[in-house]
């Protein structure tokens, strides 16, 4: 079923669990493989789920984040490296429908292309020299103005999906110092994908190296400029939080299913009998309770603001990503206590998931900034 088809958020679920039904067994080989699931992609192209953030008058289904975030969190549960890859294309299209603040050629053909071909786009703004952009480093990679055309020349890391991009959101440096995003194709001369991402966790999000030798971009393709690490908040973000937690749940329910079937020759029933599992599960599940809570409501904050108030969010939505993914990490860590030495064996899933949830700990916002935004403002109350 197509999901433009579902009027509600339990129709989509039910459209979504069903196609993700695959991911959990190929996430494995991808994982032991490091290779990129381009067959998730694909098959969350056929239902139409990589344009429900197109705003509807561009022919989507314009989704709020309190509507979209829940299927990536079911996506997560069965692969994180697919729910946060997928999940950088859907966040930037929700905030590009938010704003419309490209020009409207650009616009159009890339919401048309989304709706019509299922083409897919990422930023690559992260790079070795500056560490991450949230830190306010300038771009080493250059833009220089040729007639009507920029030349642009780079090197850019953890560019995530990059072998399934049709285009890239890049990041430059222009002759007179200011910033810039370009819009680039990923078909146009002078772009290379070097396979460089070899990480122990979401090994399956491809995040490899993308470089641009000299690469001839229309003047129009400057679609904004920036300021590096002064960003606006941006509650689309809020689908890296998500995705931990979809990993969360998934080895919280992996060691449910253990505690029901592992029965030593030293109990008389399986270990869910056990007071001390039974104590860790319920951590979980309270924790699991408290995360969602929190994003959830913050999600819905968001949608229901206008543009002024969700300018006065940046402290609210970097409190959602640090407390979610550092609760999503201990839920694993209790989940694994649970399930013992079994959990580090390489044929069993929650050592991936103990691998892949660490992650969140080096996706934006970082927590050491989050923590002194809040500090900084709890001082001048």
């Amino acid at each position: 079923m197509q999901l433009h088809k579902a009027t509600t958020l339990e129709e989509r679920k039910v459209i979504i669990r069903q196609t993700v039904k695959a991911f959990a067994k190929r996430a494995q080989k991808h994982d032991e493989e490091n290779t990129f699931p381009m067959e998730n992609i694909e098959d969350l192209k056929k239902i139409g789920y990589t344009s429900l953030t197109v705003p509807k008058s561009f022919g989507g289904q314009g989704l709020p984040l309190s509507e979209w975030l829940p299927l990536q969190e079911i996506i997560a549960e069965q692969d994180g490296s697919t729910a946060l890859s997928i999940g950088w294309h859907m966040g930037l299209i929700s905030q590009l429908g938010e704003r419309l603040h490209w020009p409207p050629n650009i616009i159009n053909l890339l919401f048309r292309e989304i709706v019509q071909e299922g083409k897919l786009i990422n930023a690559a703004a992260s790079e070795p020299e500056t560490g991450s952009p949230t830190r306010g480093g300038k771009p080493t990679t250059r833009a220089h103005k040729k007639g009507d055309s920029w030349i642009v020349s780079g090197r850019k890391n953890f560019t995530s999906m990059a072998p399934a991009l049709d285009y890239f959101i890049v990041s430059a440096t222009t002759d007179d110092g200011q910033v810039g995003n370009f819009f680039i194709q990923h078909s146009a001369k002078g772009v290379r994908i070097e396979e460089t991402w070899n990480s122990i966790a979401m090994r399956g999000t491809a995040s490899h190296d993308l470089h641009l030798d000299q690469v001839e971009v229309s003047a129009d393709h400057l679609v904004e400029l920036i300021q590096p690490g002064n960003k606006r908040p941006a509650g689309w973000l809020l689908h890296i939080p998500t995705c931990y937690l979809g990993i969360a749940q998934a080895a919280q329910n992996f060691a449910i299913d253990f505690s029901h079937s592992y029965s030593p020759n030293s109990l008389d029933g399986s270990i869910k009998e056990l007071p001390n599992v039974q104590v860790k599960i319920g951590e979980n599940e309270a924790a699991l309770m408290q995360a969602r809570y929190f994003l959830y409501g913050v999600a819905k904050k968001w949608d229901s603001s206008n543009e002024a108030d969700q300018l006065l969010m940046q402290s609210e939505l970097g409190a959602v990503k640090y407390h979610v993914v550092n609760a999503a990490i201990d839920i694993v860590d209790r989940a694994m206590r649970v399930v013992g030495a079994q959990s580090l064996f390489k044929n069993n899933d929650i050592q991936r998931y103990y691998r892949d949830v660490r992650a969140g700990l080096h996706n934006p916002p970082m927590d050491d900034l989050t923590l002194i935004l809040l500090a900084k403002e709890a001082f001048q109350k």
